[in-house]
């Protein structure tokens, strides 16, 4: 079949990957002029590195591979130990840490992609989208993988049905020498302030975020000119290494380059309707299931959505179902915002209680380990 493709994020470009390896063709249209490398690091479960693993990704080139997800408190003191380890014996594929671009280059080896390429109308019954240079493309099949803002869905469902959360997450990476920045450990720091998160992310990055309560027009919302001043204020009493991070960020070494733009994320809640799609076009990634970040899910949603897809041309709308079966159940939890509670009593669960939850639970959020096991 010929297969087009909107958009060239994760799922966009693993989708095409797998098309072109079973024998279809497969082509990409971005927006953007060039790839969309920008952003902070994602965690690859083992569900989404078995994917990579079959699409001839090596994901052993980039990022880090984790061994234990910790919660501390913001004084320090560790509160419980997820072995991920037990999750690779049993699953068979490790669960690794990657920059955002490193993914998207690795996944983009290969795929034909037309960059700048705009899509101002989408006709789902002809699988057709018109571009903004006037040329129409058609494909057997349209998918549009084309994140939050998708042109695609909005031809398929009209409104946005994605609202906003009371929370926001600033994050970027640092290359200050910390504790944890050569380690194997994920730490998520919670206190009333609100949350740290910290993992490294290889090539002597710490990939670190803040989770705090905003809102439009509110501080900490997007541009907020004092926010390394009010983040300093709010977290930098905590535990080591959050104040490295903080200094990191307000008072950048003399000899060395500026750092980055923190990257600014609203978190977003969106009902998985069981039907995606109509005729030859479906979804797939952000476009059909947004949700926050706080449970690690959103590229690995897009990789399972990507898997499937690829084994579903004749049968889009069983995809559908058989996605939003399981796409349901981290988006859910996702979207209570659990993670971002203080919980002091967290540590009262047992590491190995908690090892085989998490263990458990990552069985129950992938399609490509439910279909594997």
């Amino acid at each position: 079949m010929r297969v087009t493709v909107v958009g060239a994020g994760v799922a966009g470009l693993a989708l095409a990957r797998g098309l072109l390896a079973a024998g279809h063709d497969a082509e990409v249209y971005e927006e953007s002029p060039e790839p969309r490398t920008a952003g902070g690091s994602v965690t690859l479960w083992p569900g989404s590195t078995g994917i990579l693993e079959e699409l001839k990704a090596d994901h052993g080139r980039v990022g880090r591979r984790l061994e234990t997800l910790e919660s501390w408190s913001s004084d320090g003191r560790r509160l419980v130990t997820v072995d991920l380890t037990a999750a690779e014996r049993k699953y068979g594929h490790p669960t690794v840490h990657v920059a955002r671009g490193e993914l998207v280059e690795l996944l983009a080896e290969g795929v034909p992609v037309t960059y700048g390429a705009r899509v101002e109308h989408v006709d789902p019954g002809r699988a057709e989208a018109r571009l903004a240079d006037g040329t129409t493309v058609r494909g057997d099949v349209l998918v549009g993988a084309d994140g939050r803002r998708s042109v695609v869905r909005a031809a398929l469902w009209g409104e946005d049905r994605a609202e906003l959360t009371p929370w926001v997450t600033w994050q970027g990476f640092t290359t200050a020498p910390t504790s944890l920045t050569g380690g194997g450990a994920a730490v998520m720091m919670a206190g009333l302030a609100g949350l740290c998160g910290l993992i490294p992310a290889g090539e002597g990055r710490l990939l670190w975020w803040f989770d705090v309560r905003s809102a439009p027009g509110e501080p900490f919302w997007a541009d907020d000119p004092r926010l390394a001043e009010r983040l300093r204020e709010r977290f930098g009493g905590w535990a080591d290494p959050v104040p490295a991070v903080l200094d990191s960020l307000v008072a950048p070494s003399p000899a060395g380059p500026a750092p980055a733009a923190p990257d600014f994320f609203p978190h977003h809640r969106q009902p998985i309707p069981e039907v995606w799609g109509r005729g030859p076009t479906t979804l797939a990634g952000d476009a059909a299931h947004t949700m926050p970040p706080t449970m690690a899910q959103g590229a690995n949603q897009a990789l399972e959505d990507a898997w499937l897809l690829a084994r579903s041309l004749d049968d889009l709308r069983g995809y559908e179902r058989a996605r939003a079966r399981v796409a349901r159940r981290p988006a859910r939890l996702a979207a209570t915002e659990l993670t971002e509670m203080h919980r002091p009593a967290a540590g009262l669960i047992p590491d190995r209680l908690a090892t085989w939850l998490n263990t458990a639970w990552l069985r129950r959020a992938s399609t490509y380990l439910l279909t594997a096991s």
